[in-house]
């Protein structure tokens, strides 16, 4: 099944695969399958960066690319079903990646707690 990486995980595939777990990496990796990080995604990490919550290296952008990353954009339709979700989550970005894994078939690559609560399938990283 193809991923979606939830943004620690895109940040810690490309700079710090050392806090994935090693069978996490080896899915990552696998050739076999498509890796998808979404736009929602980019902008969560930017503005954390932008407020000083997060250190993001500056060509993260290019590294994502680099390693065959597929950006997922965020569509108005994803938006409304993110919105329509049961309130398990209150993290918007969050909510966004559990609608469009949920229209694409996505698995998603995360260590949060609370998205299995959705029904989505997950990737413990």
């Amino acid at each position: 099944m193809n991923l979606l990486l939830d943004s620690h995980t895109l940040l810690w595939a490309l700079h710090d695969p050392g806090k994935l777990r090693p069978e996490a990496v080896e899915e990552i990796q696998d050739t076999g399958r498509a890796v998808f990080f979404s736009a929602a995604s980019a902008w969560e990490l930017e503005l954390k960066a932008a407020a000083g919550r997060l250190d993001l290296p500056e060509d993260w952008l290019a590294a994502a690319a680099q390693a065959g990353f597929l950006e997922l954009p965020v569509t108005a339709a994803q938006a409304w079903a993110s919105a329509r979700l049961p309130w398990h989550h209150r993290d918007p970005f969050d909510r966004v990646l559990v609608a469009q894994a949920r229209e694409h078939g996505l698995r998603i690559a995360t260590r949060d707690p609370t998205i299995p609560a959705y029904g989505v399938p997950v990737l413990s990283v």
